[in-house]
């Protein structure tokens, strides 16, 4: 077979109409842009932020979001061509496969697994650090080897407090996409509140000599303080703006796609964009930088501050809701590119079961659930997050060219929604999304060149004899 054989787009609709693997379409734009808030707003804006600042950017980790939104927006618009034109679940990976060729596409969808498996992963280490600091402060003190991990500074057994929300929200997904977009609703409701109530309130904390010097100086290291700095913090924070990415892969469960998704991506990253950099100036504002050094929860180390302990209380209980609907839309997009990989037969088909009564890839989110669980359970907040952002920029990349790709080949193609300025767009896209994987440490590429070679081993020995565009199954 030719490895860079594609998959015609009217292959690729029809079999989503097909009624043993289709979904249920219940999304509106309101629903979708919720998904993308609620993915958007938190581990970068209520843990990454201060780890970025103390050992990257300093003050300057505020620039760091402006780069990694610029990066975001760029991408953001060819997503948004594409999920018009494909409005399929399986996000890049299923725009790779039109484009590109099924090789690219298992490639970018091997990948994904880095950005949201591992992105829920990331997201419940930091949901755990806030629980444990609430339950502090309550006067309850939960035992060190049971929140921490083995690789912790003060090792632990297991983080069982990540294990459990991964399983709850799991379970939720499996109950229904409906369902979960409600309790979504709700829970990114309140989150907003809560970050527009600490920008709001924490104004009024800010010691000025907190900012200087605002770029810290290249203290000699990769990666820490100076310009290099900002660059490296914006590749680490870019793992928040991911949710935009996520509402693609429900594309296939929203009632108008063509309408509604663009909606979805560029008006969720639009809001979070704003809240992110009012929020991070207020962070660094309120205490010096240093402080949060290894610190995976820095929103509750500045809310000390305020006056009102009820009003810290207030504050942690939304930020773990808000965790909460980050690491469901994780494990949704996850669930949804395997579903897509597995119906095209590159995967065993126990990952496109889908449920007879809550029309949902069950089985697909029960293995992941033991995957996300292992990896919540054992590994430490900082090396996750990388992991994270290395696999994103590089979907980020791939959906980039595509445009440029699809423009070329399928020129005749109804484009609900076009990205501007083709191929400046792309272009910029791919250069913004490359320069902060430049800036990432070489155990972030080391890790990410590993994942991907254990990929091409499956890959030639299972997924391309099982191919069903290999095959000529379904023509």
């Amino acid at each position: 077979m030719n490895l860079t054989a594609t998959k015609s787009l009217e292959r690729i609709k029809s079999e989503a109409d097909d009624s043993e693997h289709s979904l249920k379409r219940t999304l509106g734009p309101v629903n979708l842009i919720a998904l993308g808030i609620g993915a958007i707003i938190g581990a970068g804006l209520f843990s990454l932020t201060g780890i970025a600042a103390a050992e990257n950017a300093g003050p300057a980790v505020v620039l760091s979001f402006v780069v990694a939104a610029i990066g975001c927006a760029f991408a953001g618009m060819c997503y948004s061509e594409f999920s018009t034109m494909i409005p399929i679940a399986g996000s890049a990976y299923t725009y790779a496969y039109a484009t590109m060729g099924e090789l690219l596409a298992w490639i970018i969808g091997w990948d994904l697994v880095l950005e949201y498996a591992v992105g829920a992963a990331t997201v419940s280490v930091s949901w755990s650090s806030y629980v444990v600091k609430l339950f502090h402060t309550l006067g309850i003190t939960l035992p060190v080897s049971l929140v921490n991990c083995p690789f912790d500074p003060t090792p632990g057994i297991i983080n069982l407090p990540a294990v459990i929300i991964i399983c709850l929200m799991s379970t939720l997904l499996i109950v229904g996409i409906q369902e979960s977009a409600r309790v979504n609703g709700v829970i990114v409701a309140v989150k907003v509140v809560i970050v527009i109530i600490v920008i709001a309130v924490g104004f009024a904390y800010i010691n000025r000599a907190n900012y200087t010097p605002f770029i810290p100086p290249n203290t000699g290291k990769f990666g820490e303080f100076g310009i290099s700095g900002v660059m490296r913090a914006a590749a680490v924070v870019f793992f928040a703006f991911i949710g935009f990415d996520a509402v693609s892969t429900a594309a296939q469960e929203a009632r108008k796609p063509q309408r509604d998704m663009p909606i979805g991506i560029i008006g969720s990253l639009a809001v979070c964009t704003i809240l992110y950099v009012l929020f991070a100036h207020v962070l660094t504002g309120m205490v010096n930088y240093k402080i949060f050094k290894g610190d995976a929860s820095p929103v509750a180390t500045v809310i000390k501050q305020f006056p009102s302990q009820a009003l810290q209380i207030t504050i942690v209980i939304g930020i773990i809701a808000g965790y909460s609907s980050v690491i469901l839309v994780m494990l949704l997009g996850q669930s949804r590119v395997f579903f897509s990989m597995s119906r095209d037969g590159l995967l065993p088909k126990v990952f496109s079961d889908v449920h007879p009564r809550f029309r949902t890839p069950w089985r697909c989110n029960l293995i992941f659930m033991a995957f996300v669980s292992l990896f919540s359970g054992f590994l430490p907040i900082s090396k996750l997050g990388q992991m994270t952002s290395i696999g994103t920029l590089l979907a980020f990349v791939i959906v980039c060219f595509g445009i440029m790709v699809m423009r070329r080949s399928r020129p005749d193609l109804p484009r609900p929604y076009r990205t501007p300025f083709v191929p400046v767009v792309p272009v910029l896209g791919i250069l913004v999304c490359l320069a902060m994987m430049a800036s990432l440490d070489h155990q972030s590429w080391y890790r990410l060149v590993i994942w991907l070679a254990i990929g091409l081993c499956i890959y030639f020995g299972y997924s391309r004899h099982h191919s069903h565009l290999a095959i000529g199954k379904g023509q």
